[in-house]
């Protein structure tokens, strides 16, 4: 027979131990981001508290958006295989990226139109990177200046990501600015002789300044906050570019110079003083010429899936490229990542360093300077646990006896 519990009433001392009150935290802001466990629930926070249109612009890609779906795909089809007793009590998340250590095996990547996504803008994005010890990237089609973002966070690195335009001498004059303001790398795009059929942006009639219809009124109603701050600030223009009116995609066909070719990279190469990297690389031929040339880095990249819908996707693209060019080239990634996991997949699969520029968005979007802090603070947990779990101590230690893709798109062979 089974012995009865004997029963009694619970005493204060028992229960208290067992009653733990959370502080509450006052900040609204501060209550959102600390509830964030990854970028897709900030994704979730930026996609209320913004308008459609500007959530889709950073939201969406080209045409079908395949391109993006693709790269996001390959990287939720990764198989981890982790070793098991492992001292993994301490680590180390750093990496060098072009002779100097980054805290984190990621950086910023360059985005356009970024204070309209949050008034903050390149300024957050550049203190954030400053504060973390990783690199942050300002784009030809930022919102912010080259000489404020360097005084922003003076202590930062910064790289310069450079469009080359019909107008060489407009190109030139900025990378002058660049290199006279401290940046230290030029990140050259090459995927852009004209603009993406981005549907969502012409769908939602985005334009420079944003055009007011009565949807677009209808769907800010909810989203004072985000009027509030865009009215009340400094009004948004492109810092390198001056005043335009008319669609984004309108802008970059004036701009960018569809006869760009190697040879003119080979010039802009002379002309700079310090690193360059070569952003949009999508071929293992391209790839190899361009290490040959001597550049210091290429970029694999599809932008994102806003340019060429259906494009290589870049993790898929990095080990036949790694196979090609061996270490004589330094090999970067982008687009698709959302997480921490996905970062070391990818240094397990060769690259040397990866760029986050939706995730440091939506971010952004979400809470400002203390939003892109949480992006930062979310894919470096990720990635740390994410080492211990594998059983390594170093991102050095990570090769492609760590991973695998199911099925057809298995990769480690």
């Amino acid at each position: 027979m089974a012995l009865r519990q004997a029963r009694r009433f619970p005493r204060a001392r028992d229960l208290l131990p067992l009653l733990t009150f959370k502080r509450p935290t006052l900040s609204p802001t501060r209550r959102r981001l600390a509830a964030a466990l990854t970028i897709s629930d900030l994704r979730g926070i930026a996609k209320r508290r913004s308008p459609r249109a500007v959530f889709d612009y950073t939201d969406g890609a080209a045409d079908a958006e395949l391109s993006l779906a693709r790269a996001r795909q390959a990287f939720e089809d990764v198989t981890f295989h982790p070793s098991v007793l492992r001292d993994v009590s301490t680590i180390d998340t750093s990496v060098e990226v072009l002779g100097r250590r980054s805290a984190l095996p990621f950086g910023i990547a360059p985005t356009g139109f970024t204070r309209l996504m949050h008034t903050e803008g390149e300024v957050a994005g550049a203190q954030a990177a400053e504060a973390f010890g990783i690199p942050f990237s300002l784009s030809t089609m930022g919102t912010t200046s080259i000489e404020d973002v360097a005084a922003a966070a003076p202590g930062g690195r910064h790289w310069f990501q450079l469009y080359m335009w019909r107008d060489r001498d407009r190109s030139m004059a900025l990378v002058d600015r660049a290199a006279k303001a401290g940046f230290e790398t030029l990140l050259v795009t090459v995927d852009v002789p004209v603009a993406g059929a981005r549907l969502r942006d012409t769908r939602n009639g985005m334009t420079i300044p944003p055009t007011l219809t009565p949807r677009t009124v209808l769907n800010a109603i909810p989203r004072l906050a985000w009027w509030l701050n865009f009215l009340t600030t400094e009004p948004l223009t492109f810092a390198s570019l001056g005043k335009w009116s008319g669609t984004v995609a309108e802008l970059l066909d004036s701009m960018f110079d569809p006869t760009v070719t190697f040879a003119d990279l080979a010039w802009l190469r002379d002309q700079w003083p310090g690193k360059v990297i070569v952003k949009g690389v999508q071929t293992v031929a391209d790839a190899a010429r361009l290490a040959e040339m001597g550049v210091d880095a290429v970029l694999l990249s599809n932008h994102g899936g806003r340019q060429l819908d259906r494009a290589p996707v870049p993790f898929k693209l990095l080990p036949d490229v790694r196979r090609e060019v061996g270490e004589s080239v330094d090999i970067h990634l982008d687009t698709g990542i959302m997480s921490g996991q996905d970062i070391v997949a990818a240094l397990a699969m060769g690259a040397d360093f990866t760029l986050v520029g939706r995730a440091y968005l939506y971010g952004l979007m979400a809470g400002g300077r203390r939003g892109v802090d949480r992006t930062i603070e979310i894919l470096r947990n990720d990635v740390e646990r994410t080492m211990r779990l594998l059983g390594v101590t170093s991102l050095a230690d990570l090769d492609r006896s760590h991973v695998s893709q199911l099925g057809h798109l298995d990769v480690r062979n």
